[in-house]
Formats: C-alpha cells, structure tokens, sequence
C-alpha cells in the first residue's frame, strides 16, 4: 500500500503564505504605525512573529501528518518515520533562533547570555543526537529500501489449505466472485464418508475446512437438513491429549449451542461416532461477506456499517454468554438472500486447535487476528472486536490494514504497526468511521471497545444521518 501525499499541499502554502504575506503586512503604514501596548510593540512587528509561529507550527504538524500517513514496511517508510521528528525539531530551532535575532531583539532586546547562547545550542545539539540515533537505528531499513526488490511472494501463498467449504457451510457461490483464501488451523481427514452420524443421515460431502471434512446431513425425524462438521478423534496418538481434547470439544460445542440469536448460525447437535466427533449446524444458503470485500464488489458505505453492526451485535450477545468467537473474518460471515446476516463458527478455531499434533496441524494466515491472539495471548470479547474492525476496513475499501511478504512480518504489523488510514481510500465516509475504526484497531485491549455493542451504537449512529 502507498502513502498518497496530495494532502502535504495545503501546509507548503501556508508556510509560504506567512513568508510572503508577513514580511509584506508588516511594511504597510497601517502596521506601523499602529502601537499594541499589552504586547509593548506595533502592529507590524506583532505580524512578523505570528507568522514566524505559523511557520514553525506548520512544520510540526506536517511531520505528524506524515509520520501517522507513513506505513511501517520495514523500508524506506519506516526509515522516514524516524527521523521526521528530530528533522522537524532541528529546522524549528533554527528558524526559531533567526526569528528571535530578526525580530525578538528590537521587541525584547539583547537575549540574557549565556542562557540564551545555551538554550540555542542545546536544542541544536539534543536535536541532531536524536536525528543520528534515528538514522543509525534504522538505517538497515534504508538499505533495504535501497536493495534489489525480491519476489513478492504473499501471504496467502504459505497457507496450505483454505477453509471456504468449511465456513460457508454450502452457499452457492458458483457465480459469485470468490473469497480471498484466509486459512485457518486445518486437519487432516481421511477415510470413506459415513453412512450415518448420530441420528443424521448424510447426503454427500460438501467441503473440508477448518475442523476436517463438512457432510450435508439429514435429521429424518423431522426432514431438515443440516451442516455436519466433523473432526477425526483418531488423529490424537495419546490418550490424555485425546480426553483433553474431546472434553474441551464437547464443552465448545455446549456452550456454543447455547447460542441463541437470529444473527448467529444454530448448533443443533453435537457427538461421537467410531473416532469421529461432529456437530449439527443450521444450514445456510447465501453469499459469503468476503466476496463483497473486493474493489470491484464493495457494498455501498452505509449498508456494509449495517452488517458490521449486525455482526456487532451477534458478537457482543455470545461475550454475554461466555463465548468469544476467536475467528472472526469475512468467510465466517454469511450474507442471506433476504439480507440476513449469518455469523458461523462460534468456537470453531478454539476447537480446531486443541489437538496440537504436528502431523494433524497447519497454521494458517492470522490476517484477522488481535494482537494478543497474534502473540499467543489470552483473549477476551475485545480480541473479536479488533478482528471486526479488519473486516470493517475490508468490507469499505476492499483492502486491508495490515500486509506483509511473510508470516512473521504479519504478525509484527498486527502487533506493532499503525493501521492504515480509512479515509485515504473513502474521502467520502464521514470522519466518525475513522473513529469507530481507530478505536477498534487499538493495539492495547484496554483501549478498545469494552463491549461489542458500543461499537454496533456507534456505527447505526453513523449510518442513521448518512443519505440513502
């Protein structure tokens, strides 16, 4: 992602406004021959130290514009972040010490020596000591910038096996454009598929995802058709990794089928057949949230704030049910044909990674993870609303936050790196999003949302007064 810099204009002219425009003011008779007595001079001179102000002001806020506008690639950006500060500094006291000799003296008189004189030198010095540490300090990210440009070899690339089968529990999406692969633990499964599961008969295979094979099943009591997720219990070697497992499988699988809400997929059932555990879901029919989250097939602003409040909301009713979600990405997210909102997978990742074998395990992409979860942390209902805040920033530009060659990388920019800004890409969304958004994307947890429907308030406070 590039950093656009148009925006740097507006302060050029100023600080070129106030070196015309002052020097000529301060010529004019009506200046000079106008006398303020609360500041013990005239007019004229009043004039030359405000623009002299506005110059020094306007330097600042230039270099923390573009610093907070810079992305932290690990090359020349990252690079010029560092020594944006000290370069500003060491400009601001240059020209604060000529305008002091220019204009101050004949104000103020002669500065009171030696202090000025150390004033003067100590700013010059402490400014270029910080500039040198910045640049000794990054100056691998120069070289870098510098460097013959490899191969771009993305993310996705790394991932082995992508979980859009699983997720989407059997949308259609023939004719829909497809989901960006965004893979998440996946295990292996073998063997021929079951005649039966439980009480559920099952039709035919609908795809392998993030817990192993998906069947469409059959309940023939009362002829509803189910989505059957299953996960191989025989791929565990040790016993007590294998009750570890099953006990925490079950658990999810209750607490999750507590769940009651209509934005949120049902859990039906949940069991184990010869070595195999498996849980009966609703069945869905629709169109996946991450085929939307394409340059070419964004939703208009106000109806993509909608779903993400609806998912706002769905969210924060499983934290009041001691459920956090852990997963939250566009492709468990499911777009009905009646504009129903679907959020699917509820305790999914948690269970996918209770068996740590490292012949029935492969990490995949944590593109929509939170920092703490990116670095291994514990997680709470604020871990899926950093993920939500990476799905709103897909679903409004078609982008994303946070990118990297590398798995590592990515994960030190989740954990690390600013975000990109929103209104970079839509000029045109009001400038409250970009607080929804910064305030959900901040790297402390205690700095987010506490609760998932602060954020949803927020967004439908935002999308009420936005025309239709």
């Amino acid at each position: 992602m590039t950093t656009s810099w148009g925006w740097i204009g507006p302060y050029f002219i100023v600080i070129a406004l106030a070196i015309l425009v002052g020097p000529f003011l301060a010529t004019l008779p009506l200046f000079t021959h106008t006398f303020i007595r609360p500041l013990g001079m005239n007019a004229a001179q009043a004039v030359r130290f405000v623009a002299d102000g506005i110059c020094l002001l306007m330097i600042w806020f230039a270099a923390s514009r573009a610093k907070r506008d810079l992305l932290d690639n690990g090359k020349g950006q990252t690079f010029l972040r560092a020594i944006l500060f000290p370069s500003a500094f060491l400009v601001i006291v240059l020209m604060a010490s000529r305008a002091y000799d220019a204009h101050g003296i004949p104000v103020l008189g002669p500065p009171k020596q030696p202090l000025y004189n150390w004033l003067v030198t100590g700013g010059l010095i402490g400014s270029a000591t910080w500039l040198t540490f910045a640049w000794v300090r990054h100056v691998d990210a120069l070289t870098r910038a510098f460097a013959g440009r490899p191969r771009r070899r993305p993310v996705e690339d790394e991932a082995v096996q992508e979980d859009e089968a699983d997720t989407r529990l059997a949308a259609e999406p023939a004719e829909s454009t497809p989901a960006r692969a965004t893979s998440t633990v996946v295990l292996r499964n073998t063997g021929s598929m079951p005649a039966m599961l439980g009480r559920y008969q099952v039709v035919k295979e609908l795809g392998r995802g993030a817990m192993g094979v998906v069947y469409l099943g059959k309940d023939p009591t009362i002829q509803r058709f189910v989505a059957i997720k299953t996960m191989r219990l025989d791929d565990i070697d040790k016993e007590e990794e294998l009750k570890e497992f099953r006990d925490r499988f079950f658990r999810e699988a209750e607490s999750t089928g507590r769940l009651s809400h209509p934005n949120i997929v049902t859990v039906y059932d949940a069991g184990e057949q010869e070595g195999l555990a498996y849980i009966a879901m609703e069945y869905l029919e629709g169109t996946l949230l991450s085929c939307y989250c394409q340059k070419s097939t964004l939703v208009p602003a106000k109806q993509a704030l909608q779903i993400v409040a609806t998912v706002a909301d769905a969210l924060d009713y499983a934290h009041s049910q001691g459920v956090i979600h852990r997963d939250v990405k566009p492709p468990n997210i499911m777009i009905l044909k009646q504009r129903l909102v679907k959020v699917m997978d509820f305790g999914i990742a948690k269970m996918a990674s209770a068996s740590k074998t490292q012949s029935s395990m492969i990490v995949g992409t944590p593109r929509y993870m939170s920092p703490e979860q990116a670095t291994g942390k514990d997680v709470d209902g604020r871990s899926d609303v950093f993920s939500l805040g990476i799905v709103l920033f897909e679903l409004l530009t078609g982008e994303r936050p946070f990118d990297a060659e590398n798995m590592p990388a990515l994960v030190m920019r989740i954990a690390k790196a600013p975000h990109a800004p929103l209104l970079k890409y839509r000029r045109d969304l009001p400038t409250r999003v970009q607080s929804i958004l910064d305030r959900a994307l901040q790297k402390e947890i205690q700095n987010r949302y506490r609760h998932a429907s602060d954020m949803a308030q927020d967004l439908r406070d935002v999308f009420q007064v936005m025309p239709r």
